[in-house]
Order: C-alpha cells, then sequence, then structure tokens
C-alpha cells in the first residue's frame, strides 16, 4: 500500500504529524496559534517587562476600564475572586495599580492604573501588535488579520450565550 502523500494544510505546523480530523477542530486549531501567540508575548512584554499574560491582560483592563471593580474583572475573564485578587496584589505591589474605596459604596474598592501602569500597559500592547503583525506577515495579509481577529471575537462572544450572560 502507497503512503498517503500529506499536503502541508494536513500536517501539524511542527513535527510534520498527520491533524487528521483535528484540522475541523476549532479548539485545536486555537491552542496551535495560541503557541505562537504565547512565544510573540514571552519574547515582547514577558521577558522585558516581567509580566505573564494574566497579569498583562489584568492591568489592560483596569487601564481601559478605570474606576471598575474586582468582581467585574473576575467575570471578564472568567477566574475566581481569589485569583483577581491575587493578581491585582502583584500589580499593585509593583506600583501598577491602586485601589481606591468607591465613593457611591464605601464597602467596596474600585481599580485605577498608576501612570506607570498605563505607560506599561501602553508600551507591552505595542510591542505585541507589532511583533504579532510581524510574525504573521508571511502567513496572513492585513485584511485576513483583521478578519481573524473579528471572527476570535465572535467566537469569545458565545461564551455569554452558552452562560447564560457573561
Amino acid at each position: 500500500m502507497a503512503s498517503k502523500r500529506l499536503s502541508r494544510s494536513d500536517t501539524t505546523p511542527a513535527g510534520r504529524l498527520d491533524e487528521a480530523r483535528l484540522h475541523d477542530v476549532l479548539g485545536y486549531q486555537m491552542a496551535q496559534a495560541t503557541i505562537v501567540s504565547n512565544a510573540v508575548f514571552a519574547e515582547q512584554v514577558g521577558r522585558p517587562f516581567d509580566l505573564r499574560p494574566v497579569e498583562y491582560t489584568v492591568l489592560t483592563l483596569i487601564v481601559e476600564n478605570p474606576g471598575g471593580s474586582q468582581a467585574r474583572l473576575a467575570r471578564a475573564l472568567a477566574v475566581t475572586a481569589p485569583n483577581i485578587t491575587m493578581w491585582i496584589d502583584r500589580l499593585e505591589s509593583r506600583g501598577l495599580v491602586r485601589r481606591e474605596q468607591s465613593a457611591r459604596d464605601r464597602r467596596s474598592q474600585v481599580l485605577h492604573a498608576t501612570q506607570e501602569g498605563i505607560a506599561l500597559a501602553r508600551a507591552a500592547t505595542q510591542r505585541i501588535l507589532d511583533a504579532e503583525r510581524q510574525a504573521l506577515a508571511a502567513h496572513l495579509s492585513a485584511a485576513e488579520h483583521a478578519i481573524l481577529l473579528e471572527l476570535l471575537h465572535k467566537v469569545a462572544c458565545a461564551r455569554g450565550e452558552r452562560s447564560g450572560g457573561g
């Protein structure tokens, strides 16, 4: 029996293994793409700024949504309150965010990024965007990149529909 000749689109990006039915599984393809984005993040932000992906995400969401609560962040990221508290504690100890008592509800705290946190989030985001464009330029046109981002956002929005709100 002759061996089947696999095309590049039928095999894993590295290792040249036959993907078979995995090729059509969204989660598998997202996991493979995450390998690329994690490498870009580690090189451009993780090591240079000593930030984990979740810390970058939390910081950036605080920068973009000043005065928000820890509970709202935890809901947005689908994590527990203790986890979000731990990550905010780390960012606060680095002087990147601060907690303040809410003017509307004195029992709760609101979150704000410091000037250093704002500058770090903006610099990190720009480095990620530039490096992702460069890493993907040989594989995606600018239009395809924009479509991919829009489609991934639509997939993420299905979370709210599946969980009854999000």
